[in-house]
């Protein structure tokens, strides 16, 4: 049986998990043969998200330092499967194709997966202010870090856990989620992105399209220039093996 973890970040979510955790297909990924976890990151909530988690089947891990990203550290510490899954906790992402994610994570011997929501399909999803800023950062992106990746803002990804336990990311913001995917195609790791279906937002939207485009953008800069330590080798085990950098 192999093991899957869902880390899901939430901040006063409470009106959207039960959506969220009723559209995690877990009898069908216990057909593929996935043995599933859910960790939802209460980071720092007041609307009782963490209680309705845990009353919902989850997992909680409460991080009360506020940011996209250390609430991703908290979940990916407390994190048990061999896969990782992600996605937001406001209906957006289709945890639904999970199944189909994990398909092809394994028939194509993937480490890193990410996911595409720029598509023409999902464009009344997303506000086109938002839509162009993705764009433009994404675009950057590709430019500094010579990866083919057509959405670097995307928060839906599935990866290998030893992935995660060897990148240098620094973020503790919305930038965290470019990072990782920067990191992960930079060190060398098999990488993939899929389209998914992007859905329109539950409750309040949280994100300040100026504030962190600007701060994403000011990452991608610092990013370029970090030295990052590449993956030489892997073992017979699938485990990647690195040098001393």
């Amino acid at each position: 049986m192999n093991t899957l973890s869902i880390v899901i970040p939430a901040l006063n979510e409470a009106e959207n998990l039960p959506a969220v955790m009723a559209s995690i297909p877990f009898q069908h990924l216990k057909e593929e043969g996935w043995e599933t976890e859910v960790v939802v990151v209460d980071n720092g909530s007041t609307d009782g998200t963490g209680e309705l988690a845990r009353t919902l089947g989850a997992r909680v891990v409460h991080q009360p330092a506020r940011g996209y990203g250390n609430a991703y550290r908290a979940g990916f510490d407390a994190a048990t499967g061999e896969v990782i899954a992600t996605g937001d906790a406001d209906r957006t992402y289709p945890f639904d194709a999970l199944p189909h994610l994990l398909r092809t994570l394994l028939d194509h011997d993937v480490e890193f997966m990410t996911t595409d929501r720029l598509g023409r399909a999902n464009s009344a999803a997303m506000k086109p202010s938002h839509t162009l800023a993705n764009r433009v950062l994404s675009a950057i992106s590709r430019v500094l870090f010579r990866n083919d990746l057509r959405d670097s803002q995307s928060g839906m990804w599935v990866f290998r856990r030893y992935v995660w336990s060897r990148l240098d990311v620094r973020s503790t913001g919305m930038s965290f989620s470019q990072e990782i995917k920067n990191a992960a195609t930079r060190a060398g790791y098999r990488y993939l992105e899929l389209p998914i279906e992007y859905r329109k937002r539950g409750g309040e939207v949280k994100l300040n399209a100026f504030r962190d485009g600007t701060q994403n953008l000011r990452q991608l800069f610092e990013h370029n220039f970090r030295k990052s330590r590449p993956v030489l080798h892997r073992a017979m085990t699938g485990s990647p093996e690195y040098d001393n950098a």
